[in-house]
């Protein structure tokens, strides 16, 4: 599993999530792809596209693929953009993903759903900026930076989560991040990070995942949840009670964990007497209030 595969499987899959929420909202939406180097997922990303061809109809969706592709390029993606309906424009435009910001605006991106993919360049203001003019707007960063999280808050999206791609042979590491409003569209995002990587797994180089605390974890359909019981015990102790939907969002925001991995690991904190739930019995719902330290003798924590 090489960090290609996983970025091009990860892509695909959001879009996945993505495309049906867009046509719904809007009748238009942009699919915005910047490529600093080759761009050898935006055909990838069309035949997702021509996927959902029978939900295009009366909408209109504009591709952008920025990128210095040589000539070869459109010539590329025109084979798959042959078999697209009427209602998808395809705009190749050769530059680096600098020239973001124009291009979006000369698209009339501002003010409809706007998915970006901007791969390997550098998170400047301006082009950061540009890709949340959407609404909704969300972005699908890569990059050697050793965090982007300050760059994407700052260009106003709320919900920000990195993961770092780790591969086993040695080769540089990347660092994969999401910026969203919608927590639907984070939840999708690691559900679709962990589902890549368990689909590719055991194909080319192995990549396991580098947790933001620091921590690497083997790629699986489960991972181990004792790293995650480590992050909300101490989140816990550092912030104090917490509900079990503000522990979800920690996790989606602040690991690498999957909201679900969230439920797992507070099962086993309280089933180890690590913390207490307020009320004591029922669903682990939403709104149960979970603390650090165990419970008084003769108390039950489940």
């Amino acid at each position: 599993m090489s960090i290609d595969a996983v970025l091009g499987g990860l892509l695909v899959r959001q879009l996945d999530h993505w495309l049906p929420g867009a046509l719904h909202r809007s009748r238009r939406a942009t699919l915005a792809l910047a490529y600093a180097g080759d761009p050898g997922t935006a055909e990838a990303a069309l035949r997702v596209v021509a996927g959902f061809a029978d939900r295009l109809r009366g909408r209109r969706l504009t591709v952008l693929v920025l990128a210095d592709g040589g000539p070869e390029l459109p010539a590329r993606l025109g084979v798959v953009e042959a078999g697209l309906p009427g209602d998808v424009a395809v705009h190749v435009v050769p530059g680096d993903p600098g020239r973001l910001p124009v291009v979006l605006k000369a698209a009339g991106a501002v003010g409809a759903p706007l998915l970006t993919l901007v791969d390997g360049a550098a998170p400047e203001p301006a082009l950061l900026a540009a890709t949340a003019t959407g609404r909704p707007a969300e972005v699908l960063l890569t990059s050697t930076a050793p965090t982007l999280r300050p760059a994407l808050t700052a260009a106003g999206f709320p919900l920000v989560t990195e993961v770092e791609l780790v591969p086993t042979d040695g080769t540089p590491a990347r660092l994969v991040a999401f910026g969203t409003r919608l927590d639907k569209s984070l939840e999708a995002f690691k559900e679709a990070l962990w589902a890549t990587a368990t689909a590719t797994a055991g194909v080319d180089a192995a990549v396991r995942y580098r947790d933001p605390a620091g921590g690497l974890l083997d790629v699986g359909a489960d991972p181990p949840t004792g790293p995650l019981r480590d992050a909300l015990l101490a989140e816990l102790t550092r912030h104090g009670p917490r509900t079990v939907t503000e522990l979800r969002r920690h996790t989606l925001t602040a690991t690498a964990y999957r909201a679900g991995d969230a439920g797992r690991a507070l099962a086993e904190l309280l089933d180890g007497g690590a913390v207490t739930r307020d009320p004591e019995h029922g669903r682990l719902g939403g709104d149960v209030l979970i603390s650090a330290g165990p419970a008084p003798a003769g108390r039950s924590t489940v």
